[in-house]
């Protein structure tokens, strides 16, 4: 069977073990890459780099989720991610993924040339289902315990892996029940977003019974304060820590899922690890 990834009219193949997805954030206050991409030059000077380097997708995100993060109003986010996604398509067709909770800035982002809205609310907000569907867009749908601002304070649960796989699978549903084609959906189980580290561990070797679902996994561990609590590396540090942990991923989801998908802020190395997996596995 082909796997793909569907939106609008294209897709994009997943015969690779996996695609890379490169973090671009036009935002001041972002955990990792906050302030570098402000400026439209900036933002299209890495948005070259990160196509040279070998991404497959470029996630465009105008409001920081990173724990505690001030939301800012639609209009504004509009005004940072619009003209980032108009210059990108004035020289790359390359598939571009708008991040944002705001139906608003998904259909301005979507009418600007992205094709794929990246849902840290995972789809919950109605409006949001509806402009997918009319859109014909892909999407990601995330799960999150609570909000930004107060995520991190004390999740709970009682099973992690069987209490996110059912929100996705759930979601996934829903929305396939509107019109939806199911290759247009990819799942993530939100590392970091209203988790424990033990919550995330868990999450993290349960992959490949969330791919079992059989949609593709977005991956998104790149930097993030797993990797820093495992390490006790700064933000800026913790490249080969998110290296090794998307080679797990790789290492558990090979010949289980339909597709996974490493969403990432190096490219470059992320595609030398691809590639090399790719080229040893039997």
């Amino acid at each position: 069977m082909e796997h793909v990834i569907g939106f609008r009219d294209r897709s994009i193949p997943l015969d690779q073990c996996a695609l890379i997805m490169g973090v671009l954030n036009a935002t001041p206050d972002s955990f990792s890459d906050g302030g570098l991409h402000l400026d439209i030059l900036q933002l299209t000077i890495a948005a070259r780099k990160m196509i040279a380097d070998g991404a497959n997708i470029l996630d465009i995100g105008g409001e920081s989720s990173r724990p505690g993060a001030i939301p800012v109003d639609v209009s504004e986010e509009i005004r940072r991610v619009v003209p980032a996604i108009e210059a990108i398509r004035s020289f790359s067709q390359i598939p571009i993924s708008i991040d944002t909770v705001k139906p608003e800035v998904a259909l301005a982002s979507l009418r600007a040339g992205a094709d794929i809205i990246n849902d840290i609310q995972g789809m919950t907000n109605p409006r949001m289902r509806e402009i997918a569907v009319q859109e014909r867009a892909g999407v990601a749908i995330m799960h999150m315990q609570g909000l930004p601002q107060t995520m991190q304070k004390a999740p709970v649960y009682e099973n992690v892996l069987e209490e996110v796989g059912c929100f996705l699978n759930d979601q996934a549903k829903l929305l396939i029940s509107m019109g939806l084609p199911s290759k247009n959906i990819l799942v993530d189980p939100g590392i970091g977003f209203g988790k424990t580290q033990e919550n995330n561990i868990d999450l993290i070797r349960g992959l490949p019974k969330l791919a079992k679902m059989g949609f593709p996994i977005l991956f998104g561990i790149s930097r993030k304060s797993l990797i820093g609590n495992l390490t006790g590396r700064p933000v800026s540090e913790r490249m080969a820590g998110t290296l090794a942990a998307n080679a797990f991923a790789l290492s558990i989801t090979d010949f289980v899922n339909p597709g996974l998908v490493l969403r990432v802020h190096d490219v470059g190395p992320t595609w030398d690890l691809v590639r090399v997996w790719q080229g040893l596995r039997v």
